[in-house]
């Protein structure tokens, strides 16, 4: 069922909100927030209504859901001082107040087949074994064909950034580039090309600046997956081309991913391949919960069985023993053995895989303590991929606990630009709260941290820091209160195995935490 309003269409089956022709990006508790406002339109929804909803009873502080309730408004072109869609009930909550109509999808939309072809056309290359994706020249908008190099560059670029990517399939730029000037079809290009999806876009120049625009659209369907805007001044034209092509493929590479793997769960378990049962297995753990990790690593030890050189399912399955290890739910010592084992086999299998690097590589330093190479084998990993958003925050994992805390931060902050609205935002939000308690900033540590905590509450060094920051900046009842959170969920926490489960190098990183958590009354 999909809910039109005011030039906008909701489709909660494809997780997508569009305006005309445009994908609109918002994140996914805000989607979730404003698809139950509409479907609840009737009638007026209370705070604890929209908390039960969308953070399934979970503490959220208020002006997280005013927070929350804004991003609806302004995603939709509204205001709360207009309130023309959405109506605050003084004490009483919200209403969805436009007129809205309910109609179904076009039978195109559902299927994800590719159609066949006409008499009059060649018959349809069939698809890879891997998602697949080809890149159309961007459109030259400025008027000016001098600029036709830029908008080339930077589609070239793109290209090299996905190729990077061992899981994806990217035509080469010299197939994708026979449509240039061409009026296409995308369903037409994706069975010429034999692709999944296809990449396309435009270049706006005007004066000192450019605009570069990037729609994900699926060959099958038709349909748009994702939509961006990127802009720059032209001070470093070339510069600002490598940036634009970094941003766009960082940003669509978990769309990319979000869409095989609803498609992987859409497949029949009887028939799923090493490649579907890794991404059934990733799904589960971009939730974080330890029902989600107890699914998720059986299905990567079903990729292994499968595939025996599927490096980065060794990654994943060897990551699924670090969460475990970092929350406290680990019930044999042994799994910290099978994690090693799982780690260096995706380290050895993987030399050239970034995502085998990034995972097994962030798992051994929890693993082994040795964080000087582990740093070494995410900074491989970056270079493999600079688009990779895992590489960048586990990197910055990395930095915290080897004491460099402004570094760290830069790459919390470059993995946040890079996905935006990445599944796992969580863990980097995490990341950015304790760089900023190891550099004494303890707003900066408790805001961060606060904003993972409402996304997984269940996080144990987020709950640590939540409790710690509030102690060493004085706020002791909402430290106590935090704690008592914590051991309701760690019964056996316990300060001094700090360094049991986090590989802390300096002593006064360790020690800090400590003296946090000792003044809010955490047992020793």
């Amino acid at each position: 069922m999909q809910f039109l309003f005011e030039g906008h269409v909701l489709d909660p089956d494809r997780r997508e909100l569009r305006r005309g022709a445009e994908v609109i990006a918002i994140g996914p508790q805000v989607f979730d927030l404003l698809a139950y406002l509409v479907r609840n339109r009737e009638h007026v929804v209370s705070k604890d209504d929209l908390l039960e909803a969308v953070w399934a009873g979970r503490i959220v502080s208020e002006s997280t859901l005013t927070s929350h309730i804004n991003a609806v408004r302004k995603a939709i072109g509204d205001s709360g001082e207009e309130q023309r869609l959405i109506k605050t009930i003084a004490r009483k909550g919200f209403r969805f107040v436009a007129t809205v109509t309910e109609t179904q999808p076009a039978e195109g939309a559902r299927s994800t087949e590719a159609e066949p072809a006409t008499p009059d056309e060649p018959a349809a290359l069939p698809l890879p074994d891997k998602p697949s994706i080809a890149v159309l020249p961007f459109q030259n908008m400025s008027g000016d064909p001098e600029q036709d190099y830029f908008a080339d560059g930077v589609v070239e670029d793109i290209v090299t950034a996905l190729s990077r990517i061992r899981w994806l399939f990217v035509v080469a730029r010299n197939s994708s580039f026979t449509y240039k000037g061409r009026a296409v079809d995308v369903k037409q290009v994706g069975r010429e090309l034999g692709v999944r999806y296809v990449l396309e876009g435009s270049v706006r120049k005007a004066a000192n600046r450019v605009r570069i625009t990037g729609q994900l659209v699926d060959a099958t369907t038709g349909a748009h997956l994702w939509a961006e805007r990127f802009e720059g001044t032209l001070d470093d034209i070339f510069e600002l081309q490598d940036q634009v092509a970094a941003s766009v493929v960082g940003a669509m590479a978990p769309q990319l991913e979000r869409a095989e793997i609803e498609r992987a769960q859409r497949t029949p378990t009887t028939s799923l391949t090493a490649y579907d049962c890794y991404l059934r297995g990733l799904a589960h753990v971009q939730q974080g919960s330890r029902e989600a990790i107890d699914t998720a690593l059986p299905l990567f030890y079903r990729a292994i069985e499968l595939d025996p050189a599927f490096a980065s399912a060794y990654g994943m399955a060897a990551w699924c023993y670090f969460w475990r290890k970092v929350n406290g739910w680990m019930a044999d010592p042994a799994e910290d053995a099978e994690g090693i084992r799982l780690a260096r086999k995706a380290i050895e299998q993987g030399r050239d895989d970034a995502v085998a690097l990034t995972r097994g590589g962030h798992a051994l330093s929890h693993f082994t303590g040795d964080l000087d190479a582990s740093i070494a084998l995410l900074d491989r990993a970056v270079m493999l991929n600079p688009s990779l958003a895992p590489a960048w925050f586990l990197g910055g994992y990395l930095r915290v606990w080897h004491g460099e805390a402004d570094a760290a931060i830069t790459h919390f902050s470059h993995a946040m630009r890079l996905s935006p609205l990445d599944p796992e935002m969580y863990r980097m939000q995490a990341g950015m709260a304790a760089a900023h308690l190891f550099a004494g900033r303890f707003d900066a540590a408790s805001s961060w941290a606060e904003k993972a905590f409402t996304n997984l509450p269940s996080f144990l060094l987020v709950g640590c820091i939540v409790v710690a920051s509030h102690a060493l900046a004085q706020r002791m009842e909402q430290a106590q209160r935090a704690r008592d959170h914590l051991l309701q969920l760690h019964p056996s926490l316990r300060i001094s195995e700090i360094t049991t489960w986090l590989p802390v190098l300096r002593e006064e990183d360790i020690a800090l935490l400590a003296s946090g958590l000792r003044k809010a009354g955490l047992p020793e």
